[in-house]
């Protein structure tokens, strides 16, 4: 029986003050999150892996895996050093959205691809790239926003091609049946967040590729000035998660 997600609530109160900096309506993320959850309820048909036995056994896979050893977590400045770092520490990853394009550089690419346990995304990594994840069946912690909606949509898609283990996260205060907030902000922060929240220890995680003096190379398309304010309350978030940057 799958262990449910117990999230520290002060890596939820946090999203209120971020919304309330970058002006942001609580309502538009209530609107996008129900969106995900109704479009992925009308493709459940074909979307099997988002079937209540589906998501149950996706979160329980993980979160065996979650606990049982190191893991690091990639970041948008993940170069093809840090995932070589990584399982020669015998680490498990965790990629955050487009920092999951590192892969493909990577010196050891088949024990790369067979290290990574989930995908964190909001969709505006590159699809292609994505896309390779979702093909090997890689689970997907799909996240839904305000203003990402046309993003997920076409992730979604493509997760349903390859019938892709997902789970799909919010950043509400609202308790949404087949969804979860883990806490939160930017991918990078949220896979620590969705990390914690299924029971694996702060201890257990290395960041690597997360910086906050530039923008990552595997970012998606953003706004260079309000990115860095993001990268700030990611830096603030992983601080309250007890996690070393």
């Amino acid at each position: 029986m799958v262990v449910a997600t117990v999230p520290n609530p002060n890596l939820i109160e946090i999203q209120d003050e971020i919304r309330d900096d970058f002006g942001w309506k609580l309502a538009a993320d209530l609107d996008s999150a129900k969106n995900l959850r109704w479009v992925c309820k009308e493709k459940s048909w074909s979307l099997k892996t988002w079937t209540d036995e589906g998501r149950k056994q996706t979160l329980l896979d993980l979160q065996e895996q979650l606990i049982s050893g190191p893991i690091t977590i990639l970041g948008a400045a993940a170069e093809a050093g840090d995932v070589r770092d990584a399982i020669l520490a015998g680490h498990r990853l965790i990629a955050a959205d487009g920092s999951v394009g590192v892969l493909t550089e990577a010196e050891f690419p088949d024990v790369a691809w067979n290290s990574l346990l989930c995908v964190v995304s909001d969709g505006d990594g590159d699809l292609a790239h994505l896309a390779m994840a979702a093909e090997r069946k890689i689970p997907f912690v799909l996240h839904a926003h305000g203003d990402n909606q046309n993003q997920w949509m076409e992730l979604l898609d493509v997760l349903q091609l390859y019938n892709t283990p997902i789970i799909l996260t919010h950043q509400t205060p609202s308790d949404l049946t087949g969804m979860t907030n883990p806490g939160g902000f930017t991918d990078g922060d949220r896979a620590v967040c969705f990390a914690l929240a299924m029971s694996a220890s702060n201890n257990q995680l290395t960041l690597r590729g997360f910086r906050t003096d530039k923008i990552g190379r595997w970012t998606g398309s953003t706004v260079p000035e309000r990115k860095m304010r993001k990268l700030e309350w990611m830096k603030r978030i992983i601080e309250i998660a007890g996690v070393q940057m």
